[in-house]
């Protein structure tokens, strides 16, 4: 409860920044009240702004729609598994990746398919053409997609094998005796057993769907250019940290937050509509 109020809540004073023309030597107490000025970039539609909140919710849908599920069939294929040691290894292959910094991660793929990496050098020793992936603002979504796949989908496996885990078996077996196949006793017992963890983790990840990895795009964002790879949280440290315009930075952070915050509100609200218990009750 320390750490989260001393890390959380008490930094959220800082958003009357939003409402400033802040600066930093003078500090909030000293920094003039420019309103609602700050806020213009969102209410003019700033170029910048757009482009940034464009990327980011393409983004955000690719990974919603493709990555979200992925740890699920995972989990499901694991869990088909008959040999536990197999199981075993497959799920620590799985989830090793997770432990790797974004600046591994990236070092990665970039000698795997950037301009000099694996993949383009065996095609020009084949004497093909190349393939350039790492800088093409075109594919940047897909990539930074493909990379959070390869790190985070094992790690989020193991969640969705534990509710697995708690499904008793004993209507496996009635299935079973009811002539129901594979397919239909992952359809009619697995899914329904594990829905309510899938609903919570899909609320969670709303939460988050403005967020979209600082860390692993601004490490590749030289390479591709602003244009293909700017987001709200890059545009944030773009303009606010480098182009010293703190106020504007904190109002495009502060409206962000108050988005994810509808999001996880409505989405918890369509669950209570289904009969899930989502984050919380009303």
């Amino acid at each position: 409860m320390v750490v989260i109020l001393l890390f959380h809540y008490i930094p959220l004073l800082g958003n009357v920044t939003a409402f400033q023309d802040y600066q930093p030597f003078l500090g909030i107490s000293g920094s003039a009240w420019n309103g609602f000025e700050n806020f213009e970039v969102i209410v003019n539609g700033d170029p910048a702004f757009l482009n940034a909140l464009r990327n980011t919710l393409l983004i955000s849908f690719i990974q919603i729609v493709l990555v979200f599920p992925i740890p699920v069939a995972l989990a499901l294929l694991l869990n088909s598994l008959l040999s536990e040691r197999i199981k075993r290894l497959v799920q620590s292959v799985l989830y090793l990746p997770h432990f790797m910094s974004w600046v591994i991660v990236v070092a990665l793929f970039q000698n795997m398919l950037g301009a000099g990496g694996l993949l383009n050098t065996w095609l020009r020793d084949q004497g093909h053409g190349t393939f350039d992936i790492i800088g093409n603002p075109d594919l940047f979504a897909m990539l930074i997609t493909s990379q959070v796949v390869w790190k985070d989908a094992g790690w989020a496996m193991i969640l969705f094998l534990a509710a697995l885990s708690r499904i008793d078996a004993q209507l496996y077996e009635a299935a079973s005796v009811d002539g129901a196949g594979r397919m239909r006793q992952t359809w009619h017992v697995t899914l329904p057993g594990i829905k309510g963890v899938i609903v919570l983790l899909l609320i969670l990840r709303l939460s988050d769907a403005l967020t979209v990895g600082f860390e692993q795009i601004i490490l590749q964002q030289q390479a591709v250019g602003l244009e293909g790879s700017e987001v709200l949280d890059t545009y944030v440290y773009n303009h606010g940290v480098l182009g010293g315009e703190w106020g504007v930075a904190a109002a495009v952070g502060l409206v962000k937050g108050l988005v994810a915050v509808v999001l996880v509100l409505g989405a918890n609200k369509i669950a209570h509509i289904f009969g899930e218990r989502g984050v919380y009750q009303s």
